[in-house]
């Protein structure tokens, strides 16, 4: 195989790469999908969405079939938002159910320009809703649901051992009583949430505690150009994780396969969207329900889970805790909050490869302080390690480049008689030991690691919005915007054309040529980290070339013979 094929193999690889990851955007693509069934014994997952609110999604109790009743204090009026925050993480909670109604990200702006607003991960604008709703239901008596009214309890919003808290409180005629207390740690994208249940009346009450996320999907660029956007085709819905079945995952467009109902004893489950996640962590010793499902014709997608059943005789208490995390997909911290979490940054089949890739430029970043230079010593990092099988590879170049006269002369000998004309350049290929092959590997092995960086920079949120050089690459995750880069690969691309062996057939030349300009305007539109890896890596392997080209193609066969 020659250098001709060996990067028209590669130009159809990436091209089927690129419709592959294409195709998958379009099957993510949700469509208006019917109700699901709800799961028996679980709190139902049905009934209408208010405007702009939370809906009444659990209208039923386990194993019942009858109505919660529309809970209300018995002291006071419900409470106005409140806001909760730390260093990183601003929320503001209502006090109908202890909804978290907004989540702003304040390390993360939305665009790279100056003065640009925090990321709000949860919202309630009608195009963005999504929110984080808890509540209690019961087949014995009454029970505070996400559509209660809570009161915000006086002098509970306060610094406790470093951590922000603010409280609120449900009670009605019966006795029950319940305490919801939130926390937030410096530093933290961890929101602690804990429930205490009291009863304080004269019959004994059995219920369970419930947390889900609800939402709509993420809203999808489309155009001409929408194939460069990683939002169009990043994984979007919702995923979970148990120790015995480990990571899953399903697309908002496939909610309509059936509805889950899944026990499980230290998991989580959550919404996942391109760089940033929610995700409810349950106490990890306790058994809880996990459920997915969709609501109302817009539709709303809810992602729960449902603790396991209480039971409170007359002056009982009883206490339920949960972690929810609303922020960016930081692999180590998550790691430390829940077992798997870290999985939830997804690169799909290319994983194996993209983890080590991940955490080597991890590494090259703690040292140099930026992203960019981090690609180019991954480059250098990677040439080192192909070097041996580099060397093989522009070595067969060069003999091959000697034998272009030799070649030529067979050409002109054989005419059109194509089948003698490849015999006898076998035979000289024998003869001269020269490896045509010896081009490929090395071409394939970085196949799958350039696929792979591509899915790091994507998907990485320490990646998102990096400089590399300020004024001209100021994110790493976009296109450069002067095409800079691009240009300079596809000078660099047919600078090593010209030091490749040509081809001998007129139309494989005219594709040569025009292979530089083809990988210029498809790199124009690729993320600059990118475009930025294979400049370097054309640029070291074009040095690499001529060098070995002067060693050993510096004098070429006579066509004599």
């Amino acid at each position: 195989m020659n250098q001709t094929r060996v990067l028209l193999l590669f130009a159809w690889l990436f091209v089927a790469a690129m419709l592959w990851m294409n195709w998958n955007r379009e099957m993510a693509t949700p469509p208006a999908p019917a109700v699901v069934a709800d799961v028996p014994g679980a709190p139902a997952l049905d009934g209408a969405i208010p405007e702009a609110r939370a809906p009444d999604a659990l209208p039923a109790a386990p194993g019942s079939a009858a109505a919660v009743p529309d809970a209300a204090p018995s002291d006071a009026a419900q409470a106005a938002p409140v806001t909760l925050a730390n260093d990183v993480l601003r929320l503001s909670i209502d006090g109908r159910g202890g909804t978290v109604l907004a989540a702003e990200l304040l390390d993360y702006a939305q665009t790279t320009d100056e003065g640009s607003p925090p990321v709000r991960l949860l919202d309630t604008a009608p195009a963005s809703y999504y929110v984080a709703q808890m509540g209690l239901v019961s087949s014995a008596g009454p029970a505070p649901n996400h559509e209660s009214a809570f009161r915000l309890e006086p002098g509970s919003a306060r610094e406790v051992d470093g951590r922000s808290e603010v409280a609120f409180v449900w009670e009605d005629g019966s006795g029950l009583r319940v305490r919801r207390v939130f926390a937030l740690t410096p530093g933290s994208y961890v929101l602690d949430v804990h429930d205490e249940i009291s009863n304080t009346g004269a019959a004994a009450w059995s219920g369970s505690v419930y947390r889900q996320l609800m939402r709509v999907p993420p809203v999808r660029r489309s155009g001409a150009f929408a194939f460069n956007d990683p939002e169009t085709f990043s994984f979007a819905g919702a995923a979970w994780y148990s120790p015995e079945d480990k990571y899953e995952k399903r697309k908002f467009g496939d909610f309509s396969d059936g509805p889950l109902n899944k026990t499980v004893t230290g998991g989580w489950i959550a919404m996942s969207q391109h760089h940033f996640i929610s995700a409810w962590i349950p106490d990890p010793a306790v058994p809880t329900q996990f459920q997915l499902g969709q609501v109302g014709s817009v539709p709303y997608y809810v992602a729960r889970e449902v603790g396991p059943a209480l039971a409170l005789a007359p002056g009982e208490t009883a206490t339920s805790s949960a972690r929810l995390w609303i922020g960016p997909k930081l692999q180590g911290p998550m790691e430390a909050v829940a077992p798997g979490l870290r999985l939830s940054i997804d690169y799909g089949v290319f994983t194996f490869i993209a983890q080590p890739i991940y955490w080597l430029l991890s590494w090259f970043h703690s040292l140099v302080g930026n992203w960019g230079w981090a690609i180019v010593l991954l480059v250098l990092t990677i040439k080192l390690i192909l070097y041996k099988l580099s060397e093989t590879q522009y070595k067969s170049f060069a003999k091959m480049r000697r034998l272009q006269p030799k070649m030529e002369a067979l050409k002109e000998r054989y005419g059109e008689d194509k089948q003698k004309f490849q015999m006898a350049v076998m035979e000289l290929y024998k003869k001269e030991k020269v490896n045509p092959a010896a081009g490929c590997l090395p071409i394939l092995v970085q196949m799958p690691v350039f696929l792979a960086l591509y899915w790091v920079l994507l998907e990485a949120p320490e990646l998102r919005h990096a400089v590399w050089i300020p004024g001209w690459i100021d994110n790493l995750t976009a296109r450069d915007p002067w095409f800079i880069l691009p240009l300079l690969n596809a000078a660099t691309m047919y600078a090593t054309q010209r030091l490749s062996p040509m081809a001998t057939d007129p139309l494989q030349r005219k594709m040569m040529n025009a292979m530089p300009i083809i990988f210029g305007v498809m790199f124009a539109f690729f993320p600059a980290g990118l475009v930025l890896y294979w400049f370097t890596n054309g640029l070291l392997g074009l040095l690499q070339q001529w060098w070995l080209l002067r060693r050993h193609g510096d004098k070429p066969a006579t066509a004599k013979g």
